[in-house]
């Protein structure tokens, strides 16, 4: 039972983070290195925050804010100044190190151990049953995540949402509709950010502290997570075996979700088979390769069945 609700917990942490990976990836075709940097953005800011006597909930908003900035940057870099979208998000990603050390104070190293973090809540354990109380940290997580998901949701649907789509699949749809495509660009990268910046947030109050390392390898997290999602549990993917249990369309935000809570189990199951901690680096690499590799593979049976 340990194992699983560290999966869950660890899993529903990223998937915040995969959710904005979702946006770069699938919708805006953008491949944003800067999750790299804005992950820990949000855990250095939320550990400098509570250690400031900032409610641990606002620092939750305020990362977001902050990550939406640094997607703005990435956003600019690209369109105005005319930068290829990968080198954008690389100085992007390469300046916010040093800034999230300025941010901590210049130690690479912040606990928050003794201060309160939004796990630590009263009024959601006093109405929790005693047999469901190990499950606090699980319950807040899964709230905070679907809540993500349900305004995603929501803006994907609306004006500006539609926009976005477009702008991935067809930008000159978009500049036919006299609208700017650079700034639904931009929207989209400070929306992806945030979500990267908010998991980090999450993440700092979860573990206890921020670390400079934290968001080494973030965004290979992320890609992972919403390829397994989305080529396993997408109807358009040929997901098979959903039929046999529903014939529900299985919305994508949701599918990157489950798809991160998976990755998050492959890592474990990895691990209790002996791999050390040490390789779990090398288990990223090597499983997103057979991902990325199972995923092209399918992709090419479609074409030739088509």
């Amino acid at each position: 039972m340990t194992l699983i609700l560290g999966i869950l917990e660890e899993g529903l942490i990223y998937a915040v983070m995969a959710l904005g990976v979702y946006i770069t990836y699938k919708i805006l075709d953008f491949p944003d290195l800067s999750v790299d940097s804005t992950f820990p953005l949000g855990a250095a800011f939320t550990a400098s925050a509570i250690l400031a006597g900032v409610s641990p909930v606002l620092t939750l908003f305020l990362s977001f804010l902050a990550g939406a900035v640094a997607g703005c940057v990435t956003g600019l870099i690209h369109v105005k100044l005319k930068v290829r979208d990968l080198l954008s998000g690389i100085i992007v990603m390469t300046g916010l190190y040093s800034l999230n050390l300025r941010i901590a104070d210049g130690r690479a190293n912040l606990p928050i151990f003794t201060k309160e973090t939004i796990f630590e809540n009263q009024f959601l354990a006093s109405r929790l049953s005693s047999s469901l109380s190990p499950y606090t940290i699980v319950v807040i997580l899964l709230i905070i995540t679907l809540l993500c998901k349900v305004l995603l949701d929501l803006y994907l649907n609306t004006r500006s949402g539609y926009l976005l789509r477009a702008v991935g699949d067809n930008e000159a749809l978009v500049t036919s509709l006299a609208k700017d495509k650079g700034m639904v660009k931009i929207v989209g990268l400070a929306i992806a950010n945030g979500f990267a910046a908010l998991a980090g947030s999450i993440y700092c109050q979860h573990k206890g502290f921020f670390e400079i390392s934290v968001g080494t390898g973030t965004i290979v997290i992320g890609l992972a997570s919403v390829i397994i999602g989305i080529q396993l549990l997408t109807p358009e993917n040929g997901a098979s075996f959903l039929s046999h249990f529903t014939k529900k369309e299985i919305r994508p935000t949701t599918a990157v979700i489950i798809g991160s809570i998976l990755y998050k189990a492959c890592i474990s199951f990895a691990i209790s088979m002996g791999m050390e901690a040490n390789d779990l680096k090398l288990i990223t690499s090597i499983l997103f390769l057979i991902i990325l590799v199972v995923s092209t593979e399918r992709r090419k049976k479609v074409k030739l069945h088509a």
